[in-house]
């Protein structure tokens, strides 16, 4: 559980440090992270967003002097648009829902050419050792890097635009800084290369050329065009190598790049409105990262955090809709589709159509119960958890009439526990009394802590001890979640993903009612009474009590 915690927050601490957006990282792990949120965890995500961009406040004043490099420049908003277009106008609609219709198609054939590469290399390429791996990483370096230098050779460069004096902005840039217009190979000292200026810079400042106003005839048509095919070529092969890399800025650059170009066209079309082709590619941006990652609320309260334009809001929540409309018709998003690529249990908001004219029952008929008796063989236990990858087995007793009862369950984790520390191993194949709790703390049946570098091979046992028996009963959780083997498989998706269960039982449907608890039996703590003293006279306190042994009892927590 800790590890998942952590991991959570190291998510939401990377996205509001790397984009300087707080609120949206907290939103991205509410989003897209978690597939169960609990209140609790609302105030640890923000938390940690606010101590990040305090932190990266800090660090910017003391890199102000340029010893930092590019960390120190810029400002707390990465891309501040805010003085460009201000408004616009219904006849603009039209072009911006194309954007969005562009981002979804491309971003849907980004996720499904990612796949496809993503299986190659699992399947064939990186079998073959990490040497492959390496030499892999390099090819595409070298690729890249020769792409980068050809292709600006191949453009004629042109006259530098009348810039505002006060701009701060020299074209051609100066030798050896950074940032807008460099002059690659070009004759005359006012002249640039409108697709060196792209491939030169670094993708911060390239995205603040793209998503720049006031700059008409920038960037031609033809150089956005050939960028653009090329860059989602390579940014398609490169992910998923050996390499850490990340997909959000490789996404602003092709969204901005195609945004910039239905810009060009707008201003062109509209000869008379108020346009500016930055503004369309920021659109672009959003529309390209809604239709890969299908991600709605964090990514617009991200875009408008790093531009520092909220006039645009409404016009961001638009692409983001239909890019992402338009994706999920033909797949998933790309955490999703690559998450079920490497087996990770990661449920959908919702559960499939077939779901619901399934039951529990149908769900696990071809599978064969794996459980554990009350007082078992310490041989048996060994058997079990060596032919078994499950982290969970059901505890079954005899009753009266011999009829076998589920008494609760019991984790892989605790098991390696007890197994490792020996001392509750008895002789006599018959229940042992309560007082076996004392020899254990509670703290040794945390799971990080006891199964870190822990697993059944780590176990050695000599022959006698083979020979002994483990009582279950008071190591196992007496309350686990049951459900009956006719209830709805959608029912029991939605418990999975609401709960953050890891395990359910399907037992026979009951046949007798023990008691019934409402709303306002579960309130009554709040008007200062006891729940358990309030329901003693009722029916419903067989339940209670069960569920305060729960809270009491050393039980495994739910993951998810």
């Amino acid at each position: 559980m800790l590890k998942w915690l952590f991991s959570l927050l190291i998510g939401v601490a990377g996205v509001a440090a790397a984009f300087r957006a707080p609120v949206g990282g907290v939103l991205f792990a509410l989003e897209e992270v978690t597939s169960w949120w609990r209140s609790h965890l609302m105030w640890r995500v923000f938390f940690t967003s606010a101590v990040v961009a305090v932190v990266v406040r800090s660090a910017m004043n003391w890199c102000k002097s340029g010893k930092c490099g590019h960390f120190g420049s810029g400002g707390f908003i990465i891309w501040d648009i805010s003085g460009g277009q201000e408004d616009y106008s219904y006849q603009e609609l039209l072009p911006m829902a194309i954007i969005g219709v562009i981002g979804g198609l491309l971003g849907a054939l980004f996720n499904q050419l990612t796949l496809y590469i993503t299986k190659w290399r699992r399947t064939y390429l990186h079998k073959k050792g990490k040497r492959v791996k390496i030499f892999e990483a390099c090819l595409i370096s070298l690729v890249t890097s020769t792409i980068s230098f050809v292709l600006p050779l191949m453009r004629k460069c042109s006259s530098c635009p009348q810039l505002e004096t006060n701009s701060g902005i020299e074209c051609p840039r100066p030798p050896g800084t950074d940032g807008n217009f460099v002059n690659f190979y070009c004759s005359k000292d006012n002249e640039y290369n409108d697709l060196a200026t792209i491939f030169f810079n670094t993708q911060d400042d390239a995205i603040r050329n793209l998503f720049s106003a006031k700059t008409f005839h920038e960037y031609s048509a033809q150089s956005l065009i050939t960028f653009l095919v090329m860059f989602y070529s390579l940014a398609v092969v490169t992910f998923g190598t050996a390499v850490p890399a990340g997909q959000f800025v490789p996404g602003i650059m092709i969204g901005s790049t195609y945004g910039r170009l239905v810009g060009m066209f707008v201003v062109k079309f509209y000869k008379k409105l108020n346009v500016e082709e930055g503004t369309y590619a920021l659109l672009g941006a959003a529309s390209f990262l809604g239709g890969s990652m299908r991600m709605t609320v964090s990514l617009c309260v991200i875009m408008v955090e790093i531009t520092n334009n909220l006039k645009l809001l409404p016009l961001i929540m638009l692409v983001l809709l239909i890019s992402k409309a338009v994706g999920d018709f033909f797949n998933e998003g790309l955490y999703e589709v690559q998450a079920q690529l490497r087996g990770i249990p990661l449920l959908d908001s919702r559960p499939k159509q077939v779901m619901r004219n399934m039951s529990a029952k149908d769900a696990c008929k071809n599978q064969k119960v794996v459980s554990l008796p009350r007082v078992s063989r310490i041989v048996d236990i060994i058997s079990v958890l060596r032919s078994n990858k499950h982290n969970g087995f059901p505890v079954v007793d005899r009753g009266q009439n011999g009829e076998s009862l589920v008494i609760g369950l019991i984790l892989r984790s605790h098991l390696l526990v007890l197994l490792q520390s020996k001392v509750d191993f008895q002789n006599s194949p018959f229940p042992c009394g309560p007082g076996i709790l004392n020899r254990h703390n509670t703290s040794d049946f945390v799971k990080p802590a006891s199964s870190k570098g822990k697993s059944i091979d780590d176990i050695h046992l000599t022959e006698d001890e083979l020979g002994l028996y483990l009582d279950l009963a008071p190591f196992l959780n007496p309350s686990p979640y049951i459900v009956p083997e006719d209830m709805s498989l959608a029912k029991v998706y939605n418990l999975f993903r609401q709960l953050g269960l890891r395990h359910i039982f399907v037992v026979p449907r009951p046949s007798r009612v023990v008691g019934l608890i409402t709303r306002q039996d579960l309130l009554l703590e709040e008007n200062g009474n006891n729940v358990t003293t309030e329901l003693q006279s009722t029916s419903e306190f067989a339940h209670v009590n069960t569920f305060s042994f729960f809270l009491t009892g050393i039980t495994g927590k739910p993951q998810t």
